[in-house]
């Protein structure tokens, strides 16, 4: 193939910016799932979060924790200096605002790093950065990104009817301000059950915009709940036990309160249970029903918080029955709206929803339907 055959191949790359109408609509699972498709058709599959607002080191490169998501989950090292441009670390914002950082800088930086992610790709997925406004600080809110790059923009919204139209409606002010090309919202999180009349009505309610109203997941207790490990790194506290039990997935979440009978009568499916230090017969009780297969379901882990020490014995046997728990010395209350604040996250580690992800994405998600539109 000749040089110039070679640049015509190149620039053939298509793209698509992935937004989002507003924070954990669930935006990454769209593209780790896009991703997995597109590879299906396209044999060079790239990635890029042109800002980076929650950073990250990997293999020495300092860039945004999705982007090194990416390159974990589908061997993409080779291109890690370009996937993650902008990163917006501590004190970036102010550094901008005082001029250290040249106004016109990050536009040419992300601009620069598309360029090459085109050249050595077929398909690229560009991921925005939280909703439509983040990156105005540095001149750059998504829909400008889109624009700057050339992409047609895929936004994420998540389930409902009323919701969906009212955010949607908000975020298509600021896209057509920047004159950014949206052509197709990808409705995300929907009820299983209402998923149909949801998205006709959707359907109705966009039909004179001409966006394409599409439907991605239903809503998954198993995508949307954390892990053992994800808990883990939330709390910054290693996780002991069994080793196996780190990508189990937290489906409940209970305070060991009361006596260790109702404590035990109230456990459901795969719970996490909060109890303080100072409770050893519940400890002990919790830790030796762990082994037992019929408890195991229910029993995923301990969190043991409080600044009491447990007992030599119950340590013991905490240790000796493998079940997995974390150590913290938070008050219990503090670690209990620690958790149920907690918004799960995909991480790499987490081979049980990344696996579950590919397949139910080829089953939801229409992707020639997308690819068409681009």
């Amino acid at each position: 193939m000749t040089q110039m055959a070679r640049e015509g191949t190149q620039s053939m790359c298509k793209k698509v910016f992935i937004a989002a109408t507003g924070q954990n609509c669930g935006k990454t699972t769209i593209s780790v799932s896009l991703m997995h498709l597109a590879r299906q058709k396209y044999s060079r599959v790239g990635f890029i979060k042109p800002i980076g607002p929650k950073c990250i080191e990997f293999n020495g490169i300092t860039m945004d924790k999705d982007a090194a998501l990416m390159a974990k989950i589908y061997d993409l090292e080779a291109d890690a200096r370009f996937m993650s441009p902008m990163v917006l670390g501590k004190g970036s914002t102010k550094e901008f605002l005082d001029g250290k950082i040249p106004a016109g800088y990050p536009a040419e930086l992300i601009a620069e790093a598309c360029r090459e992610l085109e050249k050595r790709n077929d398909f690229l997925i560009i991921e925005g950065a939280g909703h439509g406004g983040v990156g105005s600080v540095i001149g750059l809110n998504n829909a400008r990104v889109a624009n700057l790059l050339g992409a047609p923009v895929v936004m994420v919204s998540g389930g409902g009817i009323g919701s969906v139209i009212d955010s949607v409606q908000l975020n298509l002010a600021l896209y057509e301000r920047e004159q950014a090309d949206i052509r197709m919202v990808l409705v995300n999180k929907l009820i299983t059950e209402k998923r149909a009349s949801s998205l006709a009505y959707l359907q109705k309610a966009f039909r004179q915009s001409g966006l394409k109203i599409a439907g991605a997941f239903d809503y998954s207790r198993i995508l949307a709940n954390p892990t053992l490990q994800n808990i883990a790194r939330l709390l910054k506290q290693p996780l002991h036990g069994d080793p196996a039990g780190r990508s189990r997935i937290i489906h409940h979440i209970q305070l060991g309160a009361a006596s260790s009978q109702k404590v035990i009568d109230a456990l459901m499916e795969s719970t996490l249970l909060l109890t303080t230090s100072s409770r050893d017969e519940l400890i002990v009780t919790i830790s030796s029903l762990y082994n037992i297969p019929v408890y195991r379901e229910k029993i995923a882990g301990l969190v043991i918080p409080g600044h009491t020490e447990v007992s030599a014995i119950s340590q013991k046997i905490l240790d000796d029955s493998g079940i997995p728990y974390i150590r913290i010395e938070q008050t219990t209350a503090e670690v209990f709206t620690a958790l149920t604040e907690h918004v799960s996250k995909i991480s790499a580690e987490d081979e049980e929803k990344i696996n579950l992800l590919k397949s139910s994405a080829e089953e939801f998600i229409d992707f020639a339907a997308i690819d068409a539109l681009l």
